[in-house]
């Protein structure tokens, strides 16, 4: 049977915006159908276009809008919304975090465990904050480009100013361009896999200014590799290092397994909590450092530490929560399945003087159960999953370890609302406020801290 719904495609429609998505698109409803719209607003009214019909709802196409929410500002630029590189930048910024506090109080209403979100920490200045670009490169009508991706595409709008990211880093990312056009290096060419240079990415140190630029190249040789170098030392003097990425493969994979260092050292340096951190061009580093240090700060402060205690530090990537941690207590427990990470993690202790912190190569939910085995008795665990959030049995694994709290930092209000549940019956009482910080300003991004404790 045909499910009949009151939408066609191409056809028009003036709507009332109700409410954003959690991808920050506006839904309006045509007798109670949904359908989603980029850049429009609640409150508004609009003439919308519908694109795409699904069973269930659709998508619409801003026309234009009838009248304007009070918390709209006027677009920096369309190409930051059509990309995704900024979803919410018609958005006010108080508003922006009020919509990602909100976000969490929906997720967990949802779930019929109402909590309290405490008002997002923002940021004085809410773009030109990522300290990391990764560049495509490809051919728009016969030259070598850099830019994104359309949204839902592979089709790359040539950009310039990426809007959030560090100003000195895009000006690496045209510099860099115009050295690959001068010498003719072919771009990759995804369907046909030809072509040479993938993706340029740039890391630079929000406190050092140390700067890193990798060639991401479908070949092991790069066609005029020795003068490309000598171009960008010239035209970058303050670079620190200049790495070559092979990634031979037919992949959607951004990097292969093989550094070649073209200049400098393969790692630059900067400083996090007073510490500092050696980023290798595969190294996870948080790309907002100024947040960052607000999230990890208010994290360690929430875990309640004293010099006695011990702590398992979940996910540790590079060690950036275990090493701030380490200098607070007796021992600190660091696992991470990205084995280079957890060297990083090493050699990022010894640049410290840190000797109590061990760091393990290893799943996390494989390890806890290992370290259970051993007798570990943790008095805090922190946990910084990624978006899929936790496996039930690590939540297993913390709970017959049976420490007092557990520092959860999130980036999906989704799974963190599913594994404060599964805590909640193991005996962990999550102590409110939970605390939301904008780790992503003009995206959708949500970063939050939550506290739970052994009933």
């Amino acid at each position: 049977m045909k499910i009949e719904v009151p939408v066609e495609k191409n056809e028009q429609y003036e709507v009332t915006i109700d409410d954003l998505t959690y991808e920050g698109m506006g839904v309006a409803k045509i007798d109670d159908f949904p359908i989603f719209i980029e850049n429009t607003l609640p409150t508004e009214k609009a003439l919308i276009q519908v694109i795409k019909v699904k069973k269930s709802f659709a998508y619409g196409r801003l026309i234009k809008l009838i009248t304007k929410s009070k918390d709209r500002v006027e677009l920096v630029n369309k190409t930051y919304t059509q990309t995704g590189i900024a979803p919410l930048q018609h958005l006010a910024y108080e508003s922006q975090l009020k919509f990602k506090q909100h976000q969490i109080e929906v997720d967990f209403q949802k779930a019929k465990y109402p909590v309290e979100v405490d008002p997002t920490i923002g940021m004085e200045k809410p773009y030109q904050y990522r300290n990391k670009a990764q560049i495509p490169v490809r051919n728009v009508d016969g030259q070598l480009e850099t830019g994104f991706y359309r949204r839902h595409s592979h089709d790359l709008v040539p950009i310039e100013d990426f809007y959030i990211q560090d100003p000195k880093i895009d000006e690496a990312i045209i510099i860099v361009r115009d050295i690959l056009r001068k010498f003719e290096v072919p771009a990759y060419d995804e369907i046909k896999h030809t072509g040479v240079i993938r993706n340029v990415m740039v890391r630079r140190g929000h406190y050092s200014g140390e700067m890193m630029i990798v060639l991401i190249t479908r070949t092991k040789k790069l066609p005029s590799g020795d003068q490309i170098v000598e171009e960008i030392r010239k035209q970058l003097p303050e670079i620190n290092s200049i790495v070559q990425n092979i990634n031979e493969k037919k992949t959607n994979a951004l990097m292969g397994r093989k550094n070649v260092v073209l200049f400098g050292s393969e790692k630059i340096i900067d400083k996090l909590m007073g510490l500092m951190f050696e980023i290798s061009p595969t190294s996870f580093y948080q790309v907002n450092p100024v947040q960052t240090e607000k999230l990890y700060s208010l994290a360690i402060e929430k875990a309640k530490l004293n010099k006695d205690d011990v702590v398992i530090d979940a996910y540790c990537g590079i060690g950036t929560i275990s090493l701030a941690v380490a200098k607070k207590v007796k021992q600190v427990y660091g696992v991470e399945v990205v084995e280079d990470a957890v060297r990083d993690a090493k050699r990022n202790a010894k640049l410290n003087g840190l000797d109590n912190v061990r760091f393990v190569a290893n799943r996390a939910e494989t390890q806890m159960a290992e370290w259970q085995k051993q007798g570990i008795k943790p008095d805090v665990v922190i946990v910084d999953p990624p978006r899929k959030g936790l496996d039930a049995s690590l939540i297993d694994s913390i709970d017959e370890m049976n420490p007092e709290r557990v520092v959860y930092v999130s980036c999906n209000p989704a799974t963190l609302t599913r594994d404060v549940k599964l805590f909640a019956d193991k005996g962990y009482k999550l102590n409110q406020p939970i605390q939301p910080v904008d780790q992503f300003p003009q995206t959708t991004h949500i970063e939050s801290i939550s506290v739970l404790e052994r009933v």
